[in-house]
């Protein structure tokens, strides 16, 4: 069993997939090859020094491999696990800052709005190469994408080569965190089921599991009547009557007014912080700290991530047949039936030897579905400008989005945009 992490580089995201993965006991005696691959040499020799020391701590028996070259690792690989960006803080704070500057009152700039549009791409220009090694060189292994924009960049990976994959995400820990807090008991008790898009999903079924009872009303009431809760989840559940994902600056992304209530400051702009007389001290531990000695092996240490790509690859080597609250897939199958068959969809899973099999979940509520299938037309302009280079599709996309109201300063912040971005992107015609 090989599986190869692509961005491994990163002290948060690589750091967790290496402790998922060795400190899964089931997997212990398979001879497993676990090879990190990060374009900064340094980086992954530091991530591969830190999964020794995890190894000897877990007791695992796997091979720990590096190198900056994927396709030196990726032949034979069963499982590609990606996640990769670059200079990803500096371009998100022009994703954010330049859209409102030309009068785009958009929210987070992240994974919807205007400046997701330039996300995606730079998201494209890296994963879609990669996609196209994994299936030149190991057309068999499962690709699992944590690449933001999720939805973007899994769509164009599914219509634009031929690769296996699915994407993850765990945004769906705050609907199960939500529930718990609602009805103060564990979310064991119950079967639910959250569909939509990434970061923009909701509750569509939740039932007591002794009783068969329908909570969904129940907590829809709670969740509109909690004057605690964000204020623009609270008025998802009043008006449309949907429980959907408790973060205002998430589902902020896809509507027109999110900036009303989540306003125009970027989070993580020097408007949201203090600024103090001295700098404090970074306490946060490091991966430094480990393998210098410095600090011994704690709980930040073996801190499971609390992603799925661990858990899926166990299902599929062990014939666990288990449910996944959320995983990312093309709607091939009308798993929601009010959506596109071409939409890339968050749903439940049954992961077994045979693969991922996604749950039908029926249809949303109409006025939810309804303020989706823009974003899903956005997202097929982007994956068919990305391949035909059209800067026409692009702007199409742009004046598709609820943010955007004037066509004169979209084309002139996508020119803009384009040129300032141009050594991340491909060249637009």
């Amino acid at each position: 069993m090989k599986v190869v992490v692509i961005g491994a580089g990163s002290g948060s995201f690589g750091k967790g997939q290496i402790v998922d993965i060795l400190n899964c006991g089931e997997l212990h005696g398979r001879g497993i090859t676990l090879t990190l691959v990060d374009v900064n040499a340094d980086s992954a020799k530091k991530m591969a020094e830190f999964a020794e020391l995890v190894k000897k701590l877990a007791g695992s028996d796997a091979t720990i491999q590096h190198t900056t070259d994927r396709c030196e690792a990726l032949p034979g690989a069963d499982y590609v696990i990606c996640a990769v960006a670059r200079r990803r803080m500096e371009l998100w704070e022009q994703d954010f800052r330049i859209p409102l500057s030309y009068g785009f009152r958009h929210c987070l700039g992240e994974n919807g709005g205007p400046g997701a549009l330039f996300h995606a791409l730079r998201s494209l220009e890296l994963v879609v190469p990669i996609c196209r090694d994994v299936e030149r060189l190991c057309p068999e292994a499962l690709l699992m994408n944590f690449t933001n924009p999720v939805a973007r960049v899994l769509h164009a990976a599914l219509h634009l080569t031929g690769v296996r994959a699915v994407g993850l995400c765990h945004g769906v820990a705050s609907a199960i965190q939500a529930i718990e807090k609602y009805t103060g008991r564990p979310i064991s008790d119950f079967d639910f089921a959250s569909a939509g898009i990434n970061h923009f999903y909701c509750l569509v079924r939740v039932e007591d599991k002794k009783t068969g009872a329908d909570l969904l009303p129940q907590l829809i009431e709670q969740a509109a009547a909690d004057d605690e809760a964000p204020p623009l989840f609270r008025r998802f559940a009043e008006i449309l009557g949907v429980f959907t994902f408790p973060s205002d600056d998430h589902i902020g992304e896809y509507v027109s007014f999110g900036a009303e209530y989540g306003g125009v400051k970027w989070p993580f702009g020097r408007e949201r912080q203090r600024v103090h007389l001295a700098e404090a001290e970074d306490t946060e531990p490091q991966i430094e700290d480990y393998l210098s000695g410095r600090r011994q092996p704690d709980e930040f240490f073996t801190t499971p991530s609390g992603e799925l790509a661990a858990p899926i690859m166990c299902d599929i080597e062990l014939d666990r047949r288990q449910r996944r609250e959320a995983v990312n897939v093309l709607n091939s199958e009308g798993y929601i039936e009010n959506l596109p068959r071409s939409a890339v969809v968050e749903v439940p899973a049954v992961v077994d030897a045979a693969g991922v099999h996604p749950e039908h979940v029926g249809a949303l509520p109409e006025p939810f579905a309804a303020i989706m299938r823009p974003q899903i037309t956005i997202i097929e302009l982007l994956t068919e400008a990305y391949r035909s280079r059209s800067k026409k599709l692009l702007l199409q996309a742009l004046l598709l989005d609820p943010n955007v109201n004037s066509i004169e300063n979209a084309r002139k912040m996508l020119d803009e945009m384009l040129e300032l971005q141009s050594e991340f992107l491909p060249e637009f015609k």
